[in-house]
């Protein structure tokens, strides 16, 4: 393939580099630690060369297991408390502590980094959740400073993309913050709860379950209810349970969740029979907040939950929206561009030569689906070009598609199934093999 046909790596293609840099904070423990002046970073002058070269020789002994690394840098401060650099060794083993569930570096470590100053959110939630398993008052005490300061987190988080211009998938990132925005509250009612502050505790409850309804959360306020001895209330919030968690019948704890319930109903109804309303009823309270948690998710983001091709809709540079829904029964051929890409230009007068093959059917539709994160420098680009006005934008589809890089021909057939896909182009063959691939998804090509 030639360079003006080769494919570039998509700049919103990031998910797998975004889990490798997460894995891969063993590269930090190197770099700030004895390897540091190999990365051109000097360690400070008060640190001796003896405990760097101690440092060292451990971490070369640990080979390539991310916990003996981290236990090498855990002894190496037991043996060196002083260490200049003692802050970001303890930062490298909180988030060790993340990664490998580690719940007495949890403790340890991630409390130290957040009393430190940090507000990652991630060890915010990690570290609350372990402090809540403690008896300690002191532990839930802590553990709801720290809840409260993961709840403003998110909710500031939240603001930000409620206000920010759109972005693609912009709605699953919405509904993944309002769901750990759900869990902060629910932890901050259990520490309430634990502190004896049983008013508190549901009104923080409650306002998690009205932002993301989960099961965690109906089964705490269930528990705190029934500790102040509102069984009636109680029944209903463990009966919205098991509303949201229907397909876990088969579960092995589902039998003793029925013993649970029917304890409720005893307990509020004087029978164990009696909860076969408060079921029904809890069905209809929680189809009822998803179905408006949905619209309004949908509104916010109308590809939200979009599952296939057809359930997409795009937006596009003259305003005007596309359902793909409407492409079903014609062959589609999706040009995934952007702005900056040279070989998407290259490639340009050879799509629509494409194009001008099949002009006139109305059984083969083409379109051109910007990339760009900036989606203000589609415009004045194509008529910069003198390219036609129209393109549409990626809204999230090329994620679903697997569109890693550009320029990208995607085929699908009359069902909207990906028939064929082509990566970059290859100049001299690109036309040919394009429009063989579009006949074969129409079912025109053969001897």
């Amino acid at each position: 393939m030639s360079a003006a046909g080769a494919a570039q790596p998509l700049p919103g293609a990031r998910t797998a580099r975004r889990r490798a840099e997460r894995a891969a904070w063993l590269a930090l423990a190197i770099m700030v630690c004895g390897h540091a002046g190999a990365q051109g970073v000097q360690p400070p002058a008060s640190q001796t060369p003896d405990e760097e070269e101690i440092l060292e020789r451990s971490l070369a002994e640990a080979g390539s297991s991310v916990v003996d690394y981290a236990r090498a840098i855990e002894r190496h401060l037991k043996q060196h408390p002083d260490s200049p650099r003692r802050a970001e060794y303890e930062r490298i083993l909180a988030q060790a502590a993340i990664d490998l569930r580690e719940r007495r570096w949890l403790l340890e470590y991630g409390v130290r980094v957040i009393e430190q100053g940090s507000r990652s959110l991630p060890l915010l939630d990690h570290v609350t959740r372990a402090l809540l398993d403690s008896a300690r008052r002191e532990d839930q005490e802590r553990a709801l400073r720290y809840a409260r300061l993961l709840a403003a987190g998110l909710e500031e988080q939240r603001r930000q993309q409620l206000a920010a211009p759109y972005q693609p998938m912009r709605g699953r990132r919405l509904d993944e913050t309002e769901y750990a925005l759900a869990r902060a509250r629910t932890f901050e009612a259990r520490a309430l709860s634990n502190l004896g502050q049983t008013a508190e505790a549901l009104e923080a409850a409650r306002a998690g379950w009205e932002t993301y309804p989960t099961i965690d959360n109906a089964r705490e306020r269930a528990r705190i209810l029934e500790q102040a001895g509102r069984f009636a209330e109680a029944l209903d919030a463990f009966a919205e349970s098991l509303a949201l968690g229907a397909d876990r019948t088969g579960e092995p704890d589902a039998a003793r969740d029925g013993e649970r319930l029917a304890a409720l109903s005893r307990k509020a109804r004087g029978e164990a029979a009696g909860f076969g309303q408060a079921l029904l009823d809890a069905y209809g309270r929680v189809a009822a907040l998803q179905a408006r948690r949905r619209a309004r998710l949908e509104e916010f983001d109308p590809n939200f939950g979009a599952k296939s091709v057809y359930d997409f809709t795009l937006s596009s540079t003259t305003g005007a929206a596309l359902k793909l829904a409407s492409l079903r029964g014609k062959v589609a051929v999706l040009d995934f561009w952007a702005t900056w890409c040279g070989p998407c230009r290259a490639q340009h007068p050879l799509y629509e030569e494409v194009r001008r093959r099949f002009r006139g059917r109305d059984d083969v539709v083409f379109l051109r689906i910007a990339t760009d994160e900036d989606r203000s420098a589609v415009a004045p680009f194509l008529r910069e070009q003198k390219w036609d006005p129209l393109s549409y934008f990626d809204d999230g589809l090329g994620q679903m598609l697997r569109v890693n890089a550009i320029p990208t021909a995607v085929v699908l057939d009359r069902e909207g199934n990906v028939v064929s896909r082509m990566n970059g182009f290859i100049a001299d063959r690109f036309v040919e093999m394009l429009t063989e691939r579009i006949r074969e998804a129409l079912g025109e090509s053969g001897p």
